[in-house]
């Protein structure tokens, strides 16, 4: 953080974003310059962020940037309407496996069903929920194709009250989720729950 804060003194970085960092890490870097933004997974079915992390992120300032709005693809219909290939690195991701898929198939067409009472695809209902968390969030939905981009999009116009969000929150319980949100322990070691940065020499004697 001291080489980025340098950086940005000399005009060579604008503002400094972290990812998949701990509370204690964002509160160690901010009081170094301030971050702009933090980029954390977000979505219906990873909601760990919200007890701790969304609320630091508004104590201190700092805006929220959600990856994998739609469950990596899953709120899309990936491996739901649309069979995961072989050659994806979903194929392989805990909560795409046939033991966990038939499971959180139920909560895809929960989230299926509201949309329809929103006119709406299910994809945009799911990415809504996620931009009506905040005028802090700006969520990074991820797509190589132009039609879906068209329709993440299209989640723009979906407009949702608390009820509303209320509702959709309570149709996808955390615990209904079969199967971790990690590809694998490594993976899981490198997130926000498991990687902290250490404390430096110098604040260990001060």
């Amino acid at each position: 953080m001291g080489e980025l804060k340098k950086l940005v003194e000399e005009g060579k970085v604008k503002y400094i974003g972290l990812s998949e960092a701990s509370p204690d890490t964002i509160r160690r870097a901010h009081a170094v310059h301030p971050i702009t933004a933090l980029q954390m997974e977000w979505s219906l079915w990873t909601r760990d962020i919200e007890d701790e992390i969304v609320p630091l992120c508004r104590e201190l300032g700092i805006g929220i940037v959600p990856y994998s709005p739609l469950g990596r693809g899953f709120f899309g219909g990936k491996g739901v309407v649309e069979t995961v290939p072989s050659v994806s690195y979903l194929s392989g991701h805990p909560r795409f496996q046939a033991e966990n898929i038939e499971k959180n198939k139920k909560i895809y067409e929960r989230i299926e069903s509201l949309a329809k009472k929103h006119h709406c695809t299910t994809p945009q209902l799911a990415l809504a929920w996620v931009l009506h968390q905040g005028n802090d969030v700006v969520p990074i939905p991820g797509t190589t194709k132009i039609k879906n981009l068209d329709q993440n999009i299209g989640a723009l116009s979906v407009k949702l009250n608390e009820e509303d969000l209320r509702e959709i929150s309570e149709v996808v319980p955390i615990n209904d989720v079969a199967g971790v949100r990690f590809l694998t322990e490594t993976h899981a070691k490198a997130s926000w729950k498991f990687a902290n940065t250490p404390p430096n020499d110098s604040s260990d004697s001060s």
